[in-house]
């Protein structure tokens, strides 16, 4: 598993350019919270995480491997406990955290742009 990217990932190149085009801008791989969001609006205290359909185990399109299917049921455990965790880490010291489905990205990047815009002209309420 140490050739799956952290950052960089299809889905994110995908989505970073439509949200800098409708004039987003964001900071790539800063540390937040003691974990490393995808997108990172500073000023609005927002983060961005673009998941991997089957690293996260999207409900609409995750299908577990036949082979080694005990490994692949425990990876998928400790990277939802890790998300919940660092979501609660990052709200904690007050970040709104988004996250967003690599297929979300594919099929309808303009509601995430609508999405992310709203949280950002939302005052953040810690």
């Amino acid at each position: 598993m140490q050739a799956v990217r952290r950052y960089d990932t299809e889905p994110e190149m995908r989505l970073r350019p439509v949200l800098w085009n409708a004039g987003l801008r964001y900071r790539l791989d800063r540390r937040v919270g003691g974990t490393r969001p995808d997108l990172c609006f500073v000023a609005a205290r927002v983060v961005v995480f673009v998941d991997g359909c089957f690293w996260h185990g999207c409900p609409d399109h995750y299908a577990p491997p036949v082979h080694n299917s005990a490994f692949w049921k425990e990876r998928l455990e400790k990277n939802h406990a890790r998300d919940r965790r660092d979501n609660r880490r990052l709200e904690r010291v007050g970040w709104s955290v988004l996250r967003y489905w690599e297929c979300e990205v594919q099929d309808d990047a303009t509601r995430i742009v609508q999405d992310v815009r709203r949280h950002l002209t939302t005052p953040h309420i810690s």
